[in-house]
């Protein structure tokens, strides 16, 4: 049944409650929503759509854009903005979806808001969806065509107080949503998220435990959220893998405070910093909420004595990344860390020259694996090293002798 059907009011107002479990919300996942995903399925439930009806699309690749994006960008840009039109029509045309739900993210949610000057998302894929939206409309209007209704909220998620004003405003009266009920809806998209991001640091932090029990390398990936699509990020990570690399996101390092008090007390005793979430001494502008983790990210790698090698991925004409290469490579390489690049990565897979790196990075971290973590843990106080780690280093690590410096 269509949605205008659904959804129609009768005399007496409707039960739309009921009606929502029968509407198909399809969302692309492209951009932020890899990292805000867990808001939108647990906003959505809580209104009472199924699960089964929120509907991602697929991993993108060159084949989703040529049979569903091709001529539908308005704009020339990055390509994981550009690759959007590939998902926007790929719900349209294959996944029979009633609603198209595509944010425009205006700011993110932040462990380090607070900390810094501001979380806002990158102007280009705040504004993606509407220019996209622009590519299947301007022959013929492909929506309503199919029987789609394009919604694409404003949303500020570093000001979550605003959250159920700004998702009111674009849903209410299409859902049949009073402001509480939107507002207890962004309650619940809250806590999931959040309750997503606790559980991805606690797997963080078995990951460096089961290093240091091990005596074993640990690589870190510096990248924005959508590097994790395989088909934006090349499945790089999955290289490592292969090469029995533990991998870790620079969006989700623990960040407990016995391990930031490890790592940055003497910076603050010093006055270097005012917290361990403070990156001004290495970052003034820090206005932008992916590029400000992966600056912090890359002083927690700095630090850490186990992340040995720190891979950092960025797409083909980011402009938010290009004036971040030098101070995080300098962070990193200060440290003694290795630290590789994969830079302008887009829609043309280099399969071939990725395995050849990866295997010259391996050769690297298993040479100088020993030296980098003996170095790292000199400049840390072991006083302040937390319990759990302390057992396991004291139990495994004293048994395995460092390899001499060259």
């Amino acid at each position: 049944m269509p949605i205008l059907k659904i959804l129609k009011r009768t005399a007496l107002g409707g039960d739309y409650t009921g009606r929502r479990k029968n509407i198909k919300i399809g969302i692309p996942k492209v951009l932020n929503i890899w990292s805000t995903h867990r808001f939108w399925i647990g906003f959505f439930k809580a209104l009472g759509v199924p699960d089964r009806n929120i509907i991602f699309s697929s991993n993108t690749s060159e084949e989703q854009f040529r049979e569903f994006g091709k001529g539908r960008i308005g704009m020339d840009s990055c390509y994981p903005v550009k690759s959007m039109a590939g998902h926007i029509g790929e719900l349209i045309f294959t996944k029979k979806v009633d609603i198209l739900l595509v944010p425009q993210i205006y700011s993110l949610p932040s462990f380090l808001k607070g900390h810094v000057l501001d979380c806002l998302s990158c102007t280009r894929v705040m504004m993606g969806p509407e220019n996209i939206k622009a590519g299947f409309i301007k022959e013929q209007d492909e929506f309503l065509k199919h029987g789609v209704i394009y919604v694409s909220p404003f949303v500020s998620f570093a000001e979550p107080h605003l959250l159920p004003k700004q998702l009111h405003k674009s849903l209410g009266s299409l859902l049949g949503l009073s402001y509480e009920e939107t507002k207890e809806a962004v309650k619940i998209g809250m806590e999931e998220l959040n309750s997503f991001d606790r559980e991805m640091r606690i797997q963080a932090r078995k990951i460096l435990e089961e290093c240091i029990e091990k005596n074993s390398p640990c690589l870190l990936i510096l990248g924005r959220p959508y590097h994790m699509d395989p088909g934006i990020g090349h499945e790089i990570d999955v290289e490592f893998q292969r090469c029995g690399y533990p991998i870790l996101w620079s969006q989700y390092l623990p960040t407990d405070s016995d391990i930031m008090n490890w790592l940055f007390s003497q910076e603050i005793s010093e006055g270097i910093i005012k917290s361990p979430f403070d990156i001004s001494d290495v970052w003034i502008s820090s206005y932008s909420a992916n590029t400000n983790e992966i600056v912090w990210a890359a002083k927690f790698a700095a630090r850490f004595p186990w992340i040995t090698a720190v891979i950092r991925l960025s797409s083909y004409e980011c402009g938010m990344d290009q004036p971040t290469y030098t101070p995080v490579q300098r962070i990193v390489e200060y440290s003694g860390t290795l630290y590789f690049k994969f830079g302008d990565l887009d829609e043309t897979k280099p399969t071939g020259s990725v395995r050849i790196r990866v295997e010259t990075i391996d050769y690297y971290v298993k040479k100088y694996f020993q030296q980098i973590v003996k170095r790292k843990l000199e400049r840390l106080p072991m006083s302040l090293m937390p319990e759990s780690f302390k057992s396991l280093y004291k139990r495994k690590f004293y048994e395995i002798p460092f390899a001499s410096s060259p």
